[in-house]
């Protein structure tokens, strides 16, 4: 890049660098941000398609969950990268409808362009865009539908909505019942930490064998052939440190002079291991949970006092057996009494999926449990996993926000026609940016449509015809592609993951329509140089945004 000042260019960037500007830099980076949404378009809704991933490994994923496809491609263009930050953060935030806000935010970019062309500027746009994306929310608000913390019918529902159109669906009644109450029995007055719903993945047998353990599952086997191999009304401690005998923290020798000196010195130790044992003996466990390492000697004491015992414990497993038993992790043995001691009604060795296990369970008012989810193939169980994972999510939210949208694209719907009538009492060209926030929702609906082999524009014109009637709820059936009332069918989603939805996909369009320059330094590889043969330096747009130096999007084809 080279700008003239007088009669002597002035050199700003390096030879290596590549720089697109205005109009191009919009429309590369519009292009980039469309290709990621299209790559997920196809998996929306009951009747999505699946998608394959491959990674350079040979690692075989394959999913219709939207956040999962998006962080297995390997995307390397900057606005492709901004439009797979909405999936994330929607995922991080609701758990559910990552699809949904990268197709919206796909189609934003797209009614974006149409406007850029037509002369609008990108701020004015932005500030339409933004004013659509506020009273969007408020919309969602008016026509949310109250849920109660006990309303288990329509909780069972949203989380059995999480998983359509997932490897979950043939056995989502059964699962959705045991996602409730997993997460009713984790819920806390101030937050729902859905970390405690511990998922074990078991490949053999079918989906609908799936159940809920009132307890933890430890990835430990006992230490010793003669500890027991379970105990009924079991007491549990947890503790956080070595049953060992401390190492001096300075060096020092001991001189032995003489055999019965040594002999002294290992009953020494001897002693205090026995001692160690005797804590939690004395309190009355019969089961003993250790982060840290246990001596040899100390295995043998506590097989003596038929105490089961795990050792090097993960500190997460600790705390989740903690939660369950009511136990207290205790990391200095001296503090150690029996009111450390959680409870349980049987901890037993046993087998599963192969592998020996330490199961912690029948624990009343667990407060820590563990889904044990069973299907035919692996891919079948991580696929059911990832469902899962949606699920607990959302009743989750539901749970704290306590109010719900129908599904099957009603809220999309009802938005549309609210923002039109909204945008026309905008003055200015910020209308034409909302109406074009309108078009862009409808995306939902069309898309579901489209994925159930029916006819997009006479869904569209259906839906429209009902919301104007005033059924807000009224949705599209995928199955039969009637237009039906969704609260009534119980097809519910939670309020928050349309709000974040619309909020997330309205900034990231917003972001990316506000650049108008994109510069890169050195020769960054991936895609395109922009240094061809035909000696223009500006980089090709390589079809789906191949930035040139930035890096294109080379990985999606691979991926898709």
């Amino acid at each position: 890049m080279a700008q003239q000042m007088g009669n002597q260019p002035l050199i700003v960037l390096s030879e290596d660098s590549q720089r697109a500007s205005g109009r191009d830099a919009q429309s590369m980076n519009i292009t980039a941000g469309r290709a990621v949404a299209e790559a997920v378009r196809t998996t929306l809704g009951p009747k999505g398609m699946d998608k394959m991933l491959v990674d350079s490994g040979g690692s075989v994923v394959v999913t219709n969950d939207g956040v999962t496809i998006l962080s297995e491609m390997d995307i390397e263009h900057p606005a492709a990268n901004m439009v797979v930050e909405v999936a994330e953060t929607q995922e991080a935030e609701v758990g559910d409808g990552t699809t949904s806000a990268v197709v919206v935010a796909g189609e934003l970019l797209q009614r974006a362009e149409e406007l850029l062309e037509q002369d609008i500027h990108a701020t004015t746009v932005a500030q339409g865009y933004r004013q659509a994306a506020e009273r969007a929310t408020e919309v969602l608000e008016d026509i949310a539908i109250p849920v109660a913390h006990e309303d288990t019918e329509v909780l069972e529902r949203i989380a059995a909505t999480a998983m359509t159109g997932k490897g979950a669906e043939s056995a989502r009644g059964h699962l959705a019942g045991l996602v409730v109450d997993a997460v009713r029995s984790v819920a806390e007055p101030d937050r729902i930490d859905t970390e405690y719903v511990n998922v074990e993945k078991v490949v053999g047998g079918s989906i609908d064998q799936s159940e809920l353990i009132d307890g933890v599952i430890v990835d430990k086997e006992r230490l010793h052939s003669n500890m027991p191999y379970f105990v009924e009304d079991a007491n549990v401690a947890v503790f956080d440190d070595d049953l060992e005998v401390k190492e001096t923290e300075i060096d020092a020798e001991v001189n032995v002079s003489d055999p019965d000196q040594l002999q002294e010195f290992l009953d020494q130790e001897e002693q205090q291991l026995k001692e160690m044992v005797e804590v939690f003996a004395d309190a009355g466990a019969d089961v003993v949970f250790v982060t840290g390492g246990i001596d040899d000697m100390a295995r043998h004491f506590l097989a003596d006092e038929d105490i089961i015992a795990a050792r090097r414990v993960k500190d997460s497993d600790a705390e989740s057996i903690a939660r369950a038993t009511g136990a207290s992790v205790v990391g200095n043995l001296g503090e150690f009494d029996e009111d450390d001691l959680g409870y349980a009604g049987r901890v037993a060795q046993q087998e599963i999926g192969g592998d020996e296990r330490i199961f912690v369970e029948d624990v009343e008012d667990a407060k820590s449990l563990t889904l044990v989810l069973r299907g035919g193939t692996e891919h079948v169980v991580d696929e059911v996993e990832r469902a899962i994972e949606d699920s607990l999510k959302v009743v989750a939210v539901t749970l704290e926000d306590g109010q719900v949208v129908p599904g099957g694209g009603a809220p999309e719907t009802e938005l549309a026609l609210a923002l039109r009538d909204y945008a026309d009492s905008v003055g200015g060209r910020e209308q034409l940016a909302i109406e074009a926030f309108a078009d862009a929702l409808e995306v939902v609906p069309r898309t579901l449509a489209e994925n159930a082999g029916l006819d997009p524009i006479d869904s569209i014109v259906d839906l429209r015809a009902e919301h104007d009637g005033g059924a807000t709820g009224a949705g599209l059936d995928a199955h039969t592609g009637d237009v039906i009332d969704m609260e009534n069918e119980g097809v519910v989603e939670p309020l928050r993951v349309k709000t974040q939805a619309v909020e997330s996909s309205a900034e990231a369009a917003v972001m990316i329509l506000r650049i108008d320059d994109v510069i890169a330094a050195g020769d960054l590889s991936g895609g395109k140089t922009g240094n061809d043969d035909d000696g223009d330096d500006m980089p090709d747009m390589g079809g789906a945004g191949g930035m040139g130096g930035m890096g294109g999007m080379g990985g999606m084809g691979g991926a898709m």
